[in-house]
């Protein structure tokens, strides 16, 4: 897990950077041609913004990978970790728009994952149609509370992490999304 500080903030503070890079660690090594295709977007666009990443310490080369003139990058970490209340304060007003950036896109790419897997789950079997949830639970808690609740999560959440082999049959990548935030009681 990387740490990231201002610096990094700033470098990550660009939709097609973020998609990148969570691509690269959601789906392992590739080009900057396979995903620009991927995500609809030029190879020079997607080269650019890979060369920025890797400036950055967020992507490195992959040159196992590659097969004559081929350039493959991977993640440098699996990834990325802020306190946000660490830069939402910050003095330079542009750390704090990169962390609006940053907080924006990641909340726009949750929702696209759970719409995707609303519209998909049809072609699921039956086992992976009947163990997926999306809850919403409203709780009174002080903000020491709120940070327990989000640790402890986190916990269990990790406590699942490693149990299942890569290639054991009838597995499938799964996605946990947690969001904790206060709404005003009127």
């Amino acid at each position: 897990m990387h740490n990231v500080d201002a610096r990094t903030l700033r470098a990550l503070a660009h939709p097609l950077r973020l998609r990148l890079l969570g691509l690269l660690r959601e789906f392992g090594p590739a080009t900057a041609s396979g995903l620009a295709a991927r995500l609809g977007e030029s190879s020079g666009a997607t080269s650019y913004h890979l060369r920025q990443l890797a400036e950055y310490g967020l992507v490195e080369d992959a040159p196992e990978q590659g097969k004559g003139r081929e350039r493959w990058w991977r993640p440098v970490h699996e990834g990325s970790a802020f306190e946000s209340s660490d830069f939402q304060t910050h003095a330079d007003p542009e750390v704090r728009g990169a962390l609006g950036v940053v907080l924006h896109e990641t909340a726009t790419h949750h929702a696209q994952e759970l719409n995707t897997w609303l519209g998909t789950m049809g072609e699921w079997p039956e086992e992976w149609r009947g163990s997926w949830d999306m809850s919403d639970f409203k709780l009174r808690l002080t903000p020491e509370l709120a940070r327990e609740l989000s640790e402890r999560l986190h916990d269990v959440v990790e406590s699942f992490r490693g149990r299942v082999p890569e290639d054991a049959e009838g597995s499938a990548v799964v996605r946990t999304q947690l969001h904790t935030f206060p709404r005003p009681s009127a």
